[in-house]
């Protein structure tokens, strides 16, 4: 059975910068993310705070989502996730 996903949003404290993710613990996630835990983009920016995320069925189904929000990252449609005009997408952290 498939573990619940959770696909995320966050912006950089430091530049304003954006990074989009998935996994199926959000709090452990953004924590890792703050510690510098994880790749060379989010250690050199952080620290991040949560804009908007967004829960799913399955992990898979949040790695998809993530994939195609990477996509348009930048267009009007990223730009209306991270504005609140995109109804599925909750604001700041669930935690």
């Amino acid at each position: 059975m498939s573990m619940k996903g959770i696909v995320y949003i966050l912006k950089s404290i430091k530049n304003q910068k954006h990074y989009i993710g998935s996994t199926t613990d959000l709090e452990r996630r953004i924590s890792e993310h703050n510690k510098g835990i994880g790749g060379k983009f989010t250690k050199m920016n952080g620290p991040w705070k949560v804009i908007c995320y967004k829960e799913l069925l399955t992990i898979d189904d949040a790695r998809k989502e993530e994939k195609l929000i990477k996509s348009y990252k930048g267009g009007n449609a990223f730009k209306k996730i991270i504005y609140g005009e995109v109804p599925e997408w909750l604001k700041g952290a669930p935690c």
